[in-house]
This record gives C-alpha cells, sequence and structure tokens, in this order.
C-alpha cells in the first residue's frame, strides 16, 4: 500500500471540501483532497441549482393565474412539456457542475485521491489504496437523504432530491413526505406544473419558521394552493407501479390515494458512519458526529476538524464555505486555532411566497436576557406587494428590550429573499432599531412593509421601557 504524508488532508470534495483544501494551500501548506464518490458539489448536482431551475419554470406558469385581474386574456392556454421541462433542468444542472469539475480538475493530480477515507488514528488515514499521514485532518463529507428503512422497499418508485433531477418527464402524480426546504420547494414547484401532488409532515413543521404566527400564517397560505398536512398519520405501500399512501384525511376518516413516485424530503444525515470515527480519540453525539467548536470546527483537542454539512450545524451552501475556509486555515496553522468569522444567520425558502428566516429568528429571540419585542407587519394590505398582486405574508422582527438591538426575523411573503439580506445585514452590523430607521426607504417599494414592522418594534420597546421606569 502507498504511504502519503502532507500537512492537511481534506475528506470530501464538496462546497466545504474544497474551500478547506485551497485554504491550507492559501497558507502554504501541502493538502491532499480525497473523494470517494462523485465529484460536482451538492448544490450543483442536487441542490440549489436544479431545485431553482424546477422552480423557474413553475413559477412562469403560476403566473398566468393573476393575468385576468390584471385584466390580461391569452389566446388559449399554456401547457407544460413535461419532457423540455426536464430536459432543461438537466443541461443547465449539468452545465453547472461543469464548472466545479473544471475548478476540481485544476487540482494538481498528486494532490487527489479518489477512494473512501477511514481513520486509523486521529492523523492516519486508509484512502484508497494509499496510508495517508496528516499533520491534520479536515472531515467534510456532506450529508445524505435520511428516510424511514421501511420505505427502501418502494423501489424506483422512491425519489429523493439526489434522483428526482434525473427525470426525464414530468409524472402525473407524486406524494411529498417532509414539508421542510426540500419538500416545499419541489412541492409547489410539481404542482405548479401540473403534478397532482400531496404534501405530508409530522409535528407542524412548515420549512425553517418557529414562531407559531408565521407557521399558522404559513400552513394557511399554502394549504390554499395544494394539499398539505403538517401533523399526518400515513402509511405506505406500493403496489405494481405506484405508491398507495393510506392516510386520514381532515374530517377523519381514512382514505387511500395512489401516486407515481414518493419523494422523501424527511431531513438528511451526515456523512460520518463509514469513516472509522471509533479509531480516533473524538466524542460524539448520537448521530455519530464528532462534538466540535463552531467558531474554529476543531472536534476537541485533535486536530481533526469538521465542517459544512458534515457536522449537521447549518446546512446551507455559504456556511459550508464559510467552515471550511475555517477548518482549512485553522488545519493549516494547527495547534494554532483561531475563531473564524461566523455570519449573521441567514435561511431562505424559494416557495410562493418566500420564507426566510434571520439571526435564528424567534428560537435566538428568546434567548435574550432581557427579553425581546416583536414588530409585527402582514402584506395584505402593504402598497407595493398589493399593486403586484403579491400581497400575501407576515413579517416579523425581534428586537432586544432595553437595548433596543435587532435580534433576528422571521418572515413569509413577498421578495423574502431580498428583505432578509437587508435584515441579515443589520443584525451582523449590530444595529439597533432605532438605527435601522434612520436608513433610506424609497416609496412605494415592498421594503416599506419592514419599515411598518421596525415601527411597531420601536413603540413596543419604548412602551416596555416605561413600563420598566414606573415599575
Amino acid at each position: 500500500m502507498n504511504t502519503i504524508t502532507t500537512d492537511v488532508a481534506v475528506i470530501g470534495a464538496g462546497t466545504a471540501g474544497l474551500a478547506a483544501y485551497r485554504a491550507a494551500k492559501a497558507a502554504g501548506r501541502t493538502a491532499l483532497l480525497i473523494e470517494g464518490g462523485t465529484y460536482g458539489t451538492t448544490c450543483a448536482r442536487v441542490g440549489c441549482m436544479p431545485s431553482k431551475l424546477l422552480i423557474a419554470p413553475a413559477e412562469a406558469a403560476h403566473a398566468l393565474a393573476r393575468f385576468d385581474a390584471f385584466g390580461l386574456r391569452l389566446p388559449g392556454e399554456v401547457v407544460v412539456d413535461g419532457e423540455a421541462v426536464m430536459a432543461r433542468v438537466r443541461a443547465e444542472r449539468d452545465r453547472f457542475v461543469g464548472f466545479v469539475l473544471q475548478g476540481v480538475a485544476a487540482i494538481p493530480p498528486a494532490d487527489r485521491i479518489d477512494g473512501c477515507a477511514r481513520f486509523v488514528d486521529d492523523t492516519t488515514l486508509i484512502a484508497g489504496e494509499s496510508t495517508v499521514t496528516a499533520h491534520a485532518v479536515v472531515i467534510a463529507t456532506g450529508s445524505s437523504p435520511s428516510y424511514p428503512a421501511a420505505w427502501a422497499g418502494l423501489g424506483d418508485r422512491l425519489v429523493t432530491n439526489e434522483t428526482i433531477f434525473d427525470w426525464t418527464r414530468l409524472p402525473e402524480s407524486v406524494v411529498v413526505f417532509g414539508p421542510g426546504v426540500i419538500g416545499l420547494e419541489l412541492g409547489q414547484a410539481l404542482h405548479r406544473l401540473g403534478v397532482r401532488v400531496k404534501v405530508f409532515g409530522r409535528g407542524g413543521g412548515v420549512g425553517p419558521l418557529s414562531d407559531p404566527e408565521l407557521l399558522t400564517e404559513a400552513r394557511r397560505l399554502f394549504a390554499a394552493e395544494f394539499h398539505l398536512d403538517t401533523d399526518a398519520r400515513a402509511e405506505v405501500t406500493r403496489d405494481g407501479d405506484h405508491v398507495v399512501v393510506r392516510y386520514r384525511a381532515p374530517d377523519g376518516d381514512w382514505r387511500s390515494e395512489r401516486f407515481d413516485y414518493l419523494l422523501a424530503a424527511t431531513g438528511r444525515a451526515p456523512n460520518v458512519r463509514t469513516l472509522g470515527l471509533e479509531s480516533t480519540t473524538l466524542v460524539r453525539d448520537a448521530q455519530g458526529v464528532p462534538l466540535f467548536d463552531r467558531e474554529t470546527l476543531q472536534c476537541g483537542n485533535a486536530p481533526i476538524f469538521i465542517a459544512g454539512d458534515a457536522n449537521a450545524d447549518v446546512p446551507l451552501l455559504h456556511e459550508a464555505a464559510d467552515e471550511g475556509r475555517i477548518a482549512g486555515e485553522n488545519a493549516a496553522r494547527f495547534p494554532d486555532i483561531r475563531a473564524g468569522l461566523r455570519r449573521a444567520g441567514l435561511a431562505i425558502v424559494f416557495t410562493d411566497p418566500q420564507i426566510a428566516v434571520i439571526g435564528g429568528g424567534l428560537r435566538a429571540a428568546r434567548e435574550a436576557a432581557a427579553g425581546f419585542v416583536t414588530g409585527a407587519v402582514s402584506f395584505d394590505d402593504q402598497g407595493r406587494a398589493r399593486v403586484m398582486q403579491r400581497n400575501r405574508g407576515r413579517l416579523h422582527v425581534y428586537a432586544e428590550i432595553g437595548t433596543g438591538l435587532l435580534l433576528g426575523a422571521e418572515m413569509i411573503g413577498p421578495d423574502a429573499e431580498h428583505l432578509a439580506h437587508l435584515i441579515a445585514w443589520a443584525r451582523q452590523l449590530d444595529l439597533t432599531i432605532a438605527e435601522m430607521l434612520t436608513l433610506p426607504f424609497y416609496h412605494p417599494v415592498v421594503e416599506e412593509g419592514l419599515r411598518t414592522a421596525l415601527r411597531d418594534a420601536y413603540a413596543k420597546l419604548d412602551a416596555a421601557a416605561k413600563q420598566r421606569r414606573a415599575a
């Protein structure tokens, strides 16, 4: 077996792994990139980009529903060509993957190993046909779809976000389990492209929302468009080329329905099970993920770092890139470990209306020792949103009592992807509600809804201050 010595060994060539490798090289260290699967990052192959490629035609088709109210008429119905839709999804997906592969191809062959890695001890790995000894190791192995083991019996009738984009045509029907980010985005897109869709969940959740009022609003808005049961009781079996779902309907009766496919969007599990972590000194959680410091990405006191989806912390591309860079820099300078820049939390769901959670949302606000207030706005009568017939949803901003500091926000509504960035920038700059209200707001724009929520929060902060002075 070949023996290789390197300063930094990076396991996984996804977004986090590539960032870690480049950071280690930029620090002047030798680095080795080990990949046991397909090159091409989760985002480009099966995540961010192909999902948006499916959402785009769905949004275009659905926009026609607003034509009548605008006084617009079409000469005939728009026909969705499912084969053409999926052909573009696959072609553009492959184009995005190609850009990533070009970057990987530019990495010197001596710096790459194709093969699965397994720990022998904290700094020794078996990778492919080689034994690798490293000064430090970065784990960036990503994650994989997670679903009940019994569903494996559905065979080719079971799809996940890692297989759905290989379809050559759109099916007649799909049942979606999991109204999280993936399930909501793909479920709504398929529905708008003419596929019969039903979405089931457990526990009442909708995307990343935690605010009860916004959860109620989200359930109402999405259920008005397609079947959505966020706390369902359902059983799944296969019958021929169909998936049979037996579920309890809102009236309490049990019903059975047949679908072409089941889309499992019930979560993702970190890819750490086959790494041989039991051979290391690392302490692991119930999922087998090493305990780590999220500011440095170091696992315990070992020369091992974990970044991206593999650590099950914040499975988002921009976070994976940041974590990979932090882990790579710290692996390169080990044992001189430093905290890296962690940006304000920002999560966006590209449904219609869109969903956004900033700064950890309500969950984070509840941790404020001095308490917090909620500034709210409904978009039902917000001027620009109403003009565009996109006047649905609510925005809540959370502010700390006493300091007036913006803590975060949760939103379902129009242009959430843009509003969320403005709020995240303000959160990262530690702006107060009063300071945010000194910033410019044009008219008429959807952003004026944010100003309304900020004014509501400011009034509540003032009332809380007066109440404290009177106490």
